[in-house]
């Protein structure tokens, strides 16, 4: 079992299960990484026991985090679960072993204020009187980002067919290749009707079209983007990504009072337990409104 098995591996992973190009990329690295420690033991994949993965592991637990040594046997199992059903070995090697404990960090949230000043300064015309074509595509991509919780893999890449004509929803292809509806209320409609009149290039597929590689919009250029539009709005750049503005969309709903089953349908979740982080966002941000706001909680501090 050689280089032909990792690639057979990845080819598996992306046909098979819809994994991108980078999630195959990390996967060869976590693989190609096990292999060298392997080697330098005159050891190989194929032979590879359930110590060797062991001692693997804990070499990572000394320089890394436990959610990446948890990843890197992620891979392993997947790996070694393939070559298992392909007949390549009559074992799997990462059979009993525990993933390292993990908490799971509560992902970083604005407030709905947060977000209105974004939209506003977003709206504002940045070097003149008159918004410019970058200013009115701006607006678009924090109103659809906020709007439909949409990744940004998802946003950079959408199709100009997709807003086509009056709809309350958009087509989402997302991870591992399912689709999905994602909501889209007047104010980001608006937005998206304002932009098409100033859209370049109308022979593009994409709703974002650049002249780069990828013929859309990158998602660095949209990160930056975002950190420039937070400075202007008074916000930490720090606290500011696509993702931050997906996590908004998916918290406020649940403060507001929608169903977890409805926010991980719109969010494209396989699993609802990765949506119910939402429900504890929530609940910390209650107690730090009550903590900061109710006349007990202030005399109790005071005393």
């Amino acid at each position: 079992m050689s280089r032909d098995a990792v690639e057979a591996f990845l080819d598996m992973m992306s046909a098979e299960r819809g994994a991108s190009r980078n999630t195959l990329e990390a996967y060869r690295r976590d693989l190609a990484a096990f292999h060298g420690e392997l080697a330098g033991r005159g050891k190989a994949l194929k032979t590879a026991t359930r110590e060797d993965v062991r001692k693997h592991l804990a070499g990572l637990a000394a320089i890394t985090k436990p959610s990446s040594q948890a990843r890197r046997l992620s891979v392993l199992r997947q790996f070694y679960g393939f070559a298992y059903s392909e007949g390549w070995r009559k074992d799997d090697p990462t059979n009993a072993l525990d993933a390292p404990k993990r908490g799971r960090p509560l992902p970083k949230v604005l407030s709905p204020k947060n977000v209105e000043d974004l939209l506003d300064e977003a709206r504002k015309p940045k070097r003149k009187e008159k918004a410019d074509d970058e200013d009115i595509r701006l607006a678009c991509i924090v109103e659809l980002l906020y709007a439909s919780g949409l990744r940004i893999s998802e946003l950079v890449s959408l199709k100009l067919a997709a807003v086509k004509g009056k709809r309350d929803f958009l087509h989402i292809r997302g991870k591992g290749n399912k689709e999905r509806l994602a909501p889209l209320n007047q104010s980001a409609r608006d937005s998206i009707a304002a932009y098409l009149t100033v859209r370049p290039d109308a022979d593009s597929p994409f709703l974002f079209p650049s002249r780069g590689v990828e013929g859309h919009l990158t998602r660095r250029r949209c990160h930056q983007l975002l950190k420039e539009l937070a400075v202007r709005a008074g916000i930490n750049p720090d606290k500011l990504s696509p993702h931050v503005l997906r996590h908004a969309f998916a918290t406020h709903l649940v403060e507001g009072g929608a169903d977890l089953r409805s926010v991980q349908t719109l969010l494209g979740h396989a699993d609802i337990a990765t949506t119910q982080i939402y429900t504890h966002v929530a609940r910390d941000r209650l107690k730090r409104t009550v903590e900061s706001a109710h006349p007990l909680s202030n005399k109790r501090s005071k005393g």
